[in-house]
């Protein structure tokens, strides 16, 4: 072989090493690589406002990753958001009065559930419900609560004068 063909092909296996590696890396970021199921259990929770809550973001409790978001429905006859999470079958020891919120991992962090067990002795089974919720804070929302506030300390009565 003559030295430029040899060049093509290091060049080429080069290059797709390169997209391999970009590849595994849209993987990770797009939390597609844990596609295997754990033959977990399913536990549903109703929130006012899931905020930018996504199907598959992480549900975790101090800060362990225990299992994922499998659905967002609505319920019309409720108006609340239904959350499906699917919790991997070896936490399967989460008392009946835990309590799930809805935080912001960072600043402009992507949303995720976080589970808080209680203290009841009852654990909850595959298609419970959990019944303490707490909705995601919409950072506009708090804003424009704060502007209002200010508009409204910053607004004098006007009088009538004489």
């Amino acid at each position: 072989m003559d030295r430029a063909r040899i060049i093509e092909i290091t060049v080429g296996i080069f290059v797709a090493g390169g997209l391999a590696a970009l590849f595994v890396l849209a993987m990770k970021v797009s939390n597609l690589s844990a596609f295997t199921d754990e033959g977990g259990y399913e536990l549903i929770a109703r929130f006012d406002n899931v905020g930018g809550l996504k199907v598959r973001s992480p549900v975790s409790v101090a800060g362990v990753r225990v299992g994922r978001v499998a659905g967002i429905d609505y319920d019309n006859m409720t108006f609340e958001a239904v959350v499906r999470m699917s919790i991997g079958k070896q936490y399967d020891q989460f008392p009946e009065d835990t309590s799930a919120q809805i935080y912001t991992a960072g600043l402009l962090g992507e949303q995720y559930v976080a589970l808080e067990p209680g203290g009841a002795e009852v654990v909850l089974a595959n298609g419970d419900t959990i019944g303490l919720t707490q909705s995601a804070l919409v950072l506009e929302q708090i804003i424009g609560q704060f502007l209002f506030s200010k508009a409204s300390e910053g607004a004098e009565p006007q009088g009538v004068e004489p």
